[in-house]
């Protein structure tokens, strides 16, 4: 098991190296975690920045000071993998940016597809928005990672349109099998730049809607003979594309 993620916003090491991890963070690492002097932990700002540490000790019920081993910057990965998730219905949306960020996607956009039954409109918009958010920062954590997916704000369809425009790979999972949509898992991919992904909603993606990707540049794939539903979608065609980029090799 590698060593467990805390989220820090400075790497502000004192006198000998040492950084007192307070607050949220800290009360996790001291009251649930209970890390012990001499056991390892990664400190992380979440956009690729890392330090390897060791626990020196505590204070009180949130307060943990660690020795800072090193500091490193990971590169961003390539080809950069962009999902476009359509908004599902009730906790859907938070497991999809969970098991998308637990499997290493770059970004997720939410997109107000015409067929979306949710709506985020209002306050009722700002607080989805802001659990997706902190479920991509949880997941990041929790999957070990030092760069966490970023989750932009919720984008119109001539938004997302604009995306694939300027993606080096744009792809729009369709389920239509009578159209004839090409399977990813054959789809030619690019070493380098930026992959875009479109998952649609339940209803799937409207004529219209497809019409405009596919004007931008953005070609219909299907994973595979089954349907998968939208919250689960992404997180399968993120692996397809890991693996067949050598990302996960």
């Amino acid at each position: 098991m590698t060593a467990p993620v805390f989220v820090v916003e400075h790497f502000d090491a004192g006198g000998g190296g040492r950084h007192i991890l307070d607050g949220p963070e800290g009360r996790h690492a001291v009251s649930v975690k209970r890390l012990q002097p001499g056991e390892d932990v990664i400190l992380t700002d979440g956009a690729g920045r890392w330090a390897d540490c060791v626990v020196l000790g505590t204070e009180g019920k949130d307060r943990l000071i660690v020795q800072l081993d090193s500091v490193a910057e990971e590169p961003q990965a390539q080809p950069r993998i962009t999902v476009v998730q359509a908004l599902p219905k009730g906790d859907r949306g938070e497991l999809a940016v969970e098991t998308m960020t637990e499997v290493g996607v770059d970004a997720v956009v939410p997109w107000q597809a015409a067929r979306c039954i949710t709506q985020w409109k209002g306050d009722r918009g700002l607080k989805a928005l802001a659990k997706w958010r902190a479920t991509a920062r949880e997941a990041g954590k929790q999957s070990r990672r030092v760069r966490f997916p970023e989750v932009a704000d919720a984008a119109t369809t001539k938004q997302v349109a604009a995306l694939l425009a300027n993606a080096d790979f744009a792809a729009v999972l369709h389920s239509d099998f009578d159209r004839g949509s090409e399977p990813l898992a054959t789809a030619e991919l690019p070493d380098e730049g930026e992959i875009v992904l479109v998952v649609g909603p339940e209803g799937g993606v409207a004529k219209d809607e497809l019409a405009l990707f596919e004007e931008a540049g953005a070609r219909a794939y299907v994973l595979g003979p089954t349907v998968l539903r939208t919250s689960t979608a992404g997180t399968a065609a993120t692996a397809l594309l890991l693996g067949r980029t050598g990302r996960w090799s």
